[in-house]
C-alpha cells in the first residue's frame, strides 16, 4: 500500500542569495541616518517646535516626562498631558506659561 509520491521539479541554485540583506542593512543605516540628523538639529529648533514635535511624536500617548529650563535657569520635571492657548497642562492641573519656558527636553 506504499504509494511513491511524485518527484516536484527544482531549480538547483548555484549562486547564494542575499537580497534581504541589503534591505535590512538600508533601514539601519536611514535610522542611524535619522538619529544623528534630530541630535544634531534639536539645538536649532524654537520652544514652540519642540513642543509640537513633543505631541506629535510616536511616544507620547497621554502624558510625556519633560524637563523644563524657565528662563530664571529653574529645572522642572513634570508630566505633559496637552497645551490649550500659550500653556502647557500638567498631570497636577498646574498650567506653565510657554513664553516663560528657555527650553524643554524629553
Amino acid at each position: 500500500m506504499k504509494k511513491k509520491l511524485p518527484s516536484i521539479f527544482a531549480n538547483k541554485l548555484d549562486k547564494k542569495i542575499d537580497n534581504n540583506d541589503e534591505v535590512f542593512y538600508s533601514v539601519l543605516e536611514y535610522r542611524n541616518l535619522l538619529e544623528h540628523t534630530e541630535e544634531d538639529h534639536i539645538e536649532d529648533k524654537n520652544v514652540n517646535d519642540k513642543i509640537n514635535e513633543l505631541f506629535n511624536s510616536v511616544n507620547y500617548v497621554y502624558k510625556m516626562k519633560v524637563a523644563i529650563t524657565l528662563k530664571d535657569k529653574k529645572v522642572i520635571n513634570k508630566d505633559i498631558i496637552g497645551q490649550i492657548d500659550n500653556n502647557l497642562i500638567t498631570i497636577d492641573d498646574e498650567l506653565i506659561n510657554i513664553e516663560d519656558i528657555s527650553d524643554i527636553k524629553y
